[in-house]
């Protein structure tokens, strides 16, 4: 399933960041972290034609950018500037289904203001990561005729910039969000019912993250299912929605076209990336991955859904 050559190019919008994560395995510490890492990482095993555009401190070890230029990945538009390195410092429960924030340092996050070059402001396939929805709108204003753009949003922006969220989800095509998101934003316990209250707020399309219990795509054409892979070992979760959308927007610029047939495929191939970004903390479980690897669980997960059809 990998490239050979990008069909459509796919631009990156996001944070690059250090993590600090408490859990069941202990304390570990400088984690490579942030959603550009990770969707990033995570669409470079389908397309070539990857570009990102984030910040990092002057603590931040080269090492890291140097790999993902080693993916493929154009990393011209990560800017390195004096200060600190967005950190995130989180614990996580002894199941691993729920997570607290323990301290949050923005850094040179704090003052992030993308600036895209020619060549990204004409990308045809964005995704947004979860930045403050005032940056999401001015990166949309820098962008020529994407052919799809796809945001991710958090509660913290649904609460203290909720005018903002809404200017930006009546600009993009797909909005990609969890299930507590998607109450938090509609009102609606039902998610059936919020994805029709955020779908009318203006994205073609919105996808429900759901965990270990998979994701949802509500548009036009009804809705989709995408199941999560079943795995006896999770480690670390915290990139897993990022890996998905990387899964999901690299295969649709591998793909080079949006068809409803498509689009599914795709769910599917997010939901496969995830299930390897949780088996080991950052990045590490998109390390060392390979066609024949991705193949392998993407069929792995067909099989989980495949059933003839009834015949009584």
């Amino acid at each position: 399933m990998h490239a050979r050559s990008a069909h459509r190019s796919l631009l990156v919008i996001g944070s690059v960041a250090l993590d600090d994560i408490d859990g069941p395995s202990g304390m570990k510490r400088d984690l490579l972290g942030g959603s550009a890492s990770f969707i990033a990482r995570a669409a470079s095993y389908f397309t070539k034609n990857v570009s990102v555009v984030a910040v990092i401190g002057a603590d931040f070890d080269q090492k890291h950018v140097d790999e993902l230029a080693a993916c493929g990945v154009d990393v011209s538009g990560i800017v390195r500037e004096p200060g600190e390195t967005f950190h995130w410092v989180g614990k996580y429960s002894d199941d691993l289904t729920s997570r607290e924030t323990l301290d949050t340092r923005l850094g040179v996050f704090a003052t992030f203001a993308p600036k895209l070059s020619a060549a990204q402001s004409g990308a045809q396939i964005v995704m947004l990561g979860n930045i403050d929805p005032a940056l999401q709108l001015d990166v949309l204003r820098q962008l020529e005729k994407p052919a799809l753009v796809a945001a991710d949003t958090m509660n913290l922006w649904i609460n203290i910039k909720r005018a903002e969220l809404v200017a930006m989800l009546g600009k993009i095509h797909t909005i990609m969000i969890n299930d507590e998101e998607a109450r938090l934003l509609t009102g609606e316990h039902n998610l059936a019912r919020a994805a029709k209250g955020v779908l009318a707020l203006g994205p073609s399309s919105v996808i429900i993250k759901r965990g270990d219990a998979g994701a949802l795509l509500f548009n036009a054409d009804g809705a989709f299912a995408a199941p999560a892979m079943p795995l006896s070992d999770v480690v670390d979760p915290t990139g897993a929605g990022d890996s998905f959308a990387g899964g999901l927007m690299g295969y649709l610029a591998y793909a080079g076209d949006l068809s409803p047939k498509t689009i599914r495929t795709a769910m599917i191939v997010g939901s496969v990336m995830g299930s390897f970004a949780v088996e080991k903390f950052s990045v590490d479980g998109l390390r060392d991955l390979d066609g024949a690897k991705v193949q392998a669980r993407f069929d792995a997960m067909a099989e989980l859904v495949r059933f003839d059809k009834l015949a009584l």
